[in-house]
C-alpha cells in the first residue's frame, strides 16, 4: 500500500467513557488480517482461517477495526497489519477488548500486546513517525 493518509481523531468519536486509550489516535487507510484459526504444524495441508479487517484508527497501543463478523472478548490473535508505505506488514499480537455492531459489520477494539516475538517496537516507531508527519 502506498496510501499515507493520517490525521488525528476520527469523524465519529465514540461517546465519552467508551474509549479508554491514553494515546492519540490516527485515522489511516490500512488493513489487518487476523489469524482466527491455524492448523497444527505437524498436519500438512492444515487449514488456516484469516479475517481481513479494515482499520478505522490506530495508536501505539491499539487498533479500531471493522470486521465482517463478531470477535470474542479477550481473544488473543496474531495479526498482520498493512500500513501506509511500509513494504512489509507488521506482525503483531492483539487482544480483543470490545466488539459492537456497526451497520452491516462490527467495530472491534484491539489492544496491541507487547512481545519480543512480534514487530511491536517497529510498530510504535511507525506510529510515532506518522504522528510527526501530521
Amino acid at each position: 500500500m502506498t496510501d499515507n493518509d493520517y490525521s488525528f481523531g476520527t469523524r465519529n468519536e465514540p461517546p465519552v467513557g467508551q474509549d479508554n486509550r491514553a494515546d492519540y489516535r490516527l485515522t489511516a487507510r490500512a488493513r489487518a488480517i487476523l489469524e482466527l484459526e491455524s492448523g497444527l504444524p505437524e498436519e500438512t495441508g492444515a487449514e488456516e482461517r484469516g479475517l481481513v479487517c479494515g482499520i478505522r484508527d490506530i495508536s501505539a497501543s491499539g487498533l479500531c477495526l471493522t470486521a465482517d463478523e463478531p470477535l470474542s472478548l479477550g481473544a488473543l490473535l496474531p495479526a498482520s497489519v498493512f500500513l501506509g508505505n511500509h513494504a512489509q506488514p507488521f506482525g503483531l499480537m492483539v487482544e480483543v477488548v470490545w466488539c459492537r455492531p456497526n451497520e452491516s459489520s462490527f467495530l472491534v477494539g484491539a489492544r496491541i500486546i507487547e512481545s519480543d516475538e512480534t514487530a511491536y517496537v517497529e510498530w510504535v516507531e511507525a506510529v510515532a513517525s506518522a504522528m510527526a508527519q501530521d
